[in-house]
């Protein structure tokens, strides 16, 4: 299982960009960090500036956010309200800190750079921010300059880098911006807001599958456009990166419902051990007993249609000194199926799934069977349920915990691709073929853990860790509030119905009292708030890169799916073990497992 010996280029098969053994040769200038790699630095990266949030400097704060819109012109805005254009009437003067009240009644707290001694309450003020098109512009030379010297380290060239990166980005917002056009997008209750009278409800994310279309239409019918963007097409870079930054606003919802994160956790990870105990062993008697598949050809399509696509197909073929051939055929068909899944499987789970969101999530992580498929899948489950919920039954589910069921269940799979093949490995070596030089190396663990994982978990934890303790001060205090109302309303309404002073006197007194508790109360989560205020803004900022990194992956899977090439290799039969083993049970298996583990666990409701 020496991985010297394998002389595959993982992240070009990983990426769709070879189909062949010679095409997936590794090429003499190679980079010196492998996409996996490569991902951890970039999320790393776009998290640390994102903390800039904590200190009050908006470092990201001028990457363009898309909204729902009616006005193409009001569709996209900065993230942060410091590089917005704010008009509004002023309401309150703290230093530098002034409230504005806008046109639609809503306020808006804004720091002033300038003198704020001129200014009084009741005037009109304005600031003046970036446009909607420098903003768009900005986060896309950003982009480029940051994935283009990143893709350098992994051999890529910088020039054509450059070049697909523009096509992909600017086509991919294009689907983006279509994706939030209010009558595809709008809930039932946003309606009214936006002046409409129908509506797919189908929220912005829905651009996510309008980028998957427009990708598999390039791939299919536009092979030059598709050659010219093949540099910068790598769908398992975009999402890898998107995870590392998602683990932060991850992090914060885990401190605010550590029970239920912890919850999904332990589910998730009970999940995947059973969906690996009977995924793979199916697969591979289905293999062996009817289409008489050599155990060669079997391991690897048993380890690529049930685990992980692409890695386990690699992996596989790594412990069982399979030959390169192999786990190539097999990962061809992994990019294909994929694409067909995303377009199914999310609409699946909004009509039958959306009173169990949480079974939805699982599902999309169990059997969507490549990282960017699965997560990329996830986020969009979790925008059609929550619209669906709101539509259906009046609920609001917060947003994210569908994807983070998804990411957790697709990242414990993940972790155990290293373990499997080493077990693999082992039984193959002492139980069926040992071949000259092949040896079990506990080293092939780490060589297999997916890297980017650490990233996710890094920035995960520490939001979590940093908002912790501004939680578990909150909490008590809300609960006690949240009392103190009670009784004070009570108390207010015995005054009032009271006429003998000397019976309302003690109530006066009390009333007090708990009034007084109230401020103390509300003084004591002061500073915790403005703790998880600025933990929001921070994740909020590095959200809109997680979006776009998701944009481009929905985009570029589509890209390389190239439906006329698998035809052409002549892989029918290994297709059909796909299509039987994927359609036939896994996705029912998959279903059947998330129902048992995550049935009756719902999101926090807003």
């Amino acid at each position: 299982m020496d991985e010297k010996k394998n002389d595959i280029d993982e992240d070009k098969l990983a990426e769709g960009h070879c189909n062949s053994e010679e095409t997936c040769k590794i090429e003499g200038k190679k980079g010196w960090l492998s996409e996996d790699w490569l991902s951890l630095w970039l999320g790393l990266f776009i998290f640390m500036l994102s903390l800039g949030a904590f200190q009050g400097a908006d470092i990201l704060g001028w990457g363009a956010s898309t909204s729902v819109w009616t006005e193409a012109a009001k569709s996209t805005k900065p993230v942060s309200i410091a590089y917005q254009t704010v008009k509004g009437e002023i309401t309150k003067i703290d230093g530098t800190k002034v409230t504005l009240k806008k046109a639609d009644g809503k306020e808006v707290g804004i720091t002033v750079k300038t003198d704020t001694s001129t200014l009084a309450v009741g005037q009109t003020y304005e600031q003046k921010g970036l446009s909607a098109t420098a903003s768009l512009f900005l986060t896309y030379l950003v982009m480029l300059v940051i994935m283009g010297l990143g893709s350098t380290m992994i051999g890529a060239n910088f020039k054509k880098f450059a070049i697909g990166f523009t096509l992909i980005f600017w086509i991919s917002y294009l689907c983006w911006f279509l994706g939030h056009f209010a009558n595809i997008a709008a809930t039932k209750n946003e309606m009214a807001k936006f002046g409409i009278n129908w509506s797919l409800s189908m929220t912005g994310e829905f651009g996510f599958i309008i980028a998957l279309i427009a990708g598999l239409m390039v791939g299919n019918l536009f092979p030059g456009l598709a050659s010219a963007m093949k540099e910068a097409a790598r769908p398992e870079l975009y999402i890898k990166t998107a995870i590392v930054i998602m683990g932060a606003g991850l992090g914060v919802k885990a401190a605010e419902s550590f029970g239920l994160a912890s919850n999904i956790m332990f589910r998730g990870f009970c999940a995947i051990v059973e969906a690996y105990l009977i995924y793979w062993a199916t697969v591979y008697w289905i293999s062996r007993r009817y289409f008489k598949f050599s155990r060669e050809w079997s391991a690897p399509l048993a380890s690529g249609i049930s685990i992980c696509g692409v890695s386990a197909a690699i992996a596989t073929g790594g412990a069982i000194r399979a030959r390169p051939v192999i786990p190539i055929m097999v990962s061809s068909l992994v990019v294909i199926f994929v694409a067909v899944e995303m377009v199914i499987l999310p609409f699946a789970a909004k009509l039958f799934l959306w009173q169990e969101p949480l079974v939805a999530g699982a599902w999309m992580g169990l059997a969507v069977k490549s990282d960017g498929g699965a997560i990329a899948s996830g986020a969009v489950t979790d925008a059609l349920i929550r619209a669906q919920a709101m539509d259906m039954e009046g609920i609001n589910y917060a947003e994210g915990w569908i994807t983070m069921t998804a990411t957790t269940v697709k990242m414990f799979i993940d972790i155990f691709i290293g373990v499997w093949a080493v077990i693999l490995a082992y039984i193959w070596c002492a139980k069926i073929e040992c071949k000259p030089g092949q040896k079990v190396r506990l080293i092939e663990i780490w060589n297999r853990f997916p890297k980017f994982v650490l990233g996710y978990i890094l920035t995960f934890i520490i939001l979590l860790v940093i908002c912790w303790p501004a939680v578990k001060a909150i909490a008590p205090a809300e609960h006690a509030l949240t009392d103190l109302k009670v009784q004070i309303t009570s108390l207010e309404k015995q005054i009032s119905a009271g006429k003998d002073p000397a019976t309302t006197a003690p109530l006066q007194a009390t009333l007090q009292e708990a009034k007084a508790r109230e401020k103390e109360l509300k003084d004591s989560t002061k500073e915790p708030k403005k703790l998880i205020s600025k933990a929001k803004a921070a994740t909020n900022q590095g959200d809109v890169f997680r979006k776009i990194f998701f944009l481009l992956c929905f985009f570029t899977i589509g890209v390389v799916s190239n439906f006329k090439k698998l035809a052409q290799e002549g892989i029918g039969k290994l297709a059909a073990v796909y299509a039987i083993s994927l359609f036939g049970f896994i996705i029912w298996v998959g279903l059947a497992i998330s129902w048992l583990f995550f049935h009756g666990v719902k999101p926090p409701i807003l």
